[in-house]
């Protein structure tokens, strides 16, 4: 059976809580850095949120400061909704800069989330510092994440895979060896990839294809929070997940839409020559 869709013009804040719990094997996050939302974060001492222990505390400077960012409590918030929705045996695979790193990581701790590997996308062609006032940025952070809570832990890992896995860009990775945590992985799109337009922070497919080499699950359930122009769910449905996005800009949106159906037909085309 070929896998299938939904993509969502919503609120991901909104549809997140519409989803059941335990309801996917993987999920790859590509937050961006305030993470679009029509909400407003104010929280304040009549409310209790699940991992703090007791009452939010105000009176703390460094919490203050904390409760007044959008990037951490955004973070926060689709974190705990990933944990209710993935299930133990899937994992969180969350994109991430120094911008915005930090709070994942702590949020993790918080939300009692383990992060079993931090990994470095080795940007070889990543685009050159003009002003010359600081070092070339060459490289982003992933963390694959996992719901913990577990003295076995159960999440799904294809070791075979990751052993066998070889790519010619990768000057890195030999086949038939471990698979290490730094991936070079070159930062080119392809003109297919391109075809009906892009995002500022696009990644190319090949950074999803190994994530879904690794934990992916062939007819299994792929979760695409913030799903941009699509890059995810496109490498989700090539290797045969059902997937779920959510965007709530219209133009990427409709960049996403064009793109998963003409990867649908390609697929169709495929199986029936």
């Amino acid at each position: 059976m070929v896998a299938q869709y939904k993509l969502y013009n919503q609120d991901v804040f909104e549809g997140l809580k519409e989803l059941d719990a335990d309801s996917f094997d993987l999920c790859i996050v590509d937050p961006p850095y305030g993470a679009s939302s029509k909400h407003s974060w104010n929280y304040d001492r009549s409310k209790k949120i699940s991992g703090f222990g007791g009452d939010w505390n105000l009176e703390n400077e460094a919490w203050d400061l904390l409760t007044q960012n959008d990037s951490f409590l955004s973070t926060f918030a689709w974190l705990k909704e990933l944990k209710r929705v993935v299930k133990l045996e899937g994992s969180i695979w969350i994109h991430a800069t120094y911008h915005n790193s930090g709070f994942v990581n702590v949020c993790c701790q918080l939300l009692g989330l383990e992060i079993i590997n931090e990994i470095a996308w080795y940007k070889r062609n990543s685009f050159p510092n003009l002003s010359g006032r600081r070092l070339t940025a060459s490289h982003e952070t992933i963390l694959w994440v996992h719901k913990g809570g577990e003295k076995k832990r159960k999440y799904f890992f294809n070791y075979e895979a990751s052993k066998a896995y070889f790519s010619s860009s990768d000057k890195l990775k030999e086949a038939g060896k471990q698979m290490r945590t730094v991936w070079d992985i070159p930062n080119n799109k392809s003109k297919e990839e391109m075809k009906y337009g892009s995002h500022p922070t696009q990644k190319p497919l090949k950074v999803s294809e190994r994530i879904l080499t690794l934990c992916g699950v062939e007819g299994g359930n792929l979760l695409v929070p913030f799903a941009g122009s699509g890059t995810e769910m496109v490498a989700g449905l090539n290797f045969g997940m059902n997937v779920t996005g959510y965007e709530i800009e219209d133009k990427y949106y409709d960049i996403a839409l064009k793109r998963l159906e003409d990867t649908l037909q390609n697929i169709n085309s495929s199986l029936f020559k």
